[in-house]
């Protein structure tokens, strides 16, 4: 025992605890931080994976080069896309949007005609091109880490100028519109941040980082869920389309008493 305890007070002790303690500590940090960069770096992969460029390329070729060039350089018809980015791509594709179904003031979303996988492809292959905003990490689309309220204040802030309060979309100048955001994809509304599509800003990370996009997403996807508590959504345009109801069922009620009334008095 006596031995023992001279051995714990040997002077050398504490730093060797110390030492084994930041070993110990380096040791699981590096473990974890190994297995978020897998985990972040999964689309990534996807996205670099020769396989796919080539395959997005036969199916660019096939569906996009009329408009926008045999090498995404661009004609009279439609943009170079050369640096866009994966995240454009997804988005554009992802919605339908592209390939366009008519020429117009912007494109309108509709049923996506390719299905995961020749997106990602085909993004992949855009991405290869020069380098672009990429398609976000999971991380950032969970809305379970994210905070609604602070979410809504930066969508009225940022957001609701255009897309209005109720995220329902409003018009804009020469046919164009902000749409509405109910319904869409987490990924795709930080795409459309990243982005900036059609009339839309661009909301780089200088902008709103990250975390901030997350908390947008995290807003709309917890006001989506909502549903309308006080009965008919009437547009959620707010004011307008209720008066205008009030207005008009009050004027129908009138005329409806004025007529049983008259036929009353006969």
């Amino acid at each position: 025992m006596k031995a023992l305890s001279q051995k714990r007070r040997h002077p050398f002790a504490g730093v060797a605890l110390l030492l084994l303690g930041l070993l110990i500590t380096g040791g699981l940090y590096s473990a974890a931080t190994t297995i978020n960069e897998a985990q972040a770096s999964e689309n990534a992969d996807a996205y670099s994976d020769p396989d796919n460029i080539e395959e997005g390329e036969r199916l660019f070729v096939a569906n996009c080069a009329t408009c926008h060039g045999i090498n995404a350089e661009g004609t009279d018809a439609g943009p170079s896309l050369i640096g866009v980015g994966a995240a454009s791509v997804d988005f554009q594709v992802g919605t339908g949007r592209m390939p366009m179904q008519m020429q117009g003031p912007q494109a309108q979303q509709k049923p996506a005609q390719f299905n995961d996988e020749q997106t990602m492809q085909l993004a992949a292959y855009v991405a290869s091109l020069g380098a672009g905003p990429a398609v976000p990490d999971d991380e950032y689309l969970d809305v379970d880490q994210g905070d609604p309220a602070r979410g809504g204040e930066l969508f009225r802030i940022n957001c609701a100028m255009c897309h209005n309060a109720a995220a329902a979309g409003g018009a804009l100048t020469e046919g164009k519109y902000a749409p509405s955001l109910h319904g869409v994809e987490p990924r795709h509304v930080y795409a459309a941040m990243t982005t900036g599509p059609q009339n839309m800003p661009v909301f780089s990370d200088a902008n709103l980082v990250p975390e901030d996009k997350r908390d947008i997403i995290a807003f709309l996807q917890t006001y989506e869920s909502q549903g309308t508590p006080g009965g008919f959504s009437l547009g959620f345009l707010g004011p307008v389309s209720e008066g205008l109801f009030i207005w008009t069922g009050g004027l129908a009620l009138l005329i409806a008493s004025m007529v049983w009334l008259t036929s009353r008095s006969s």
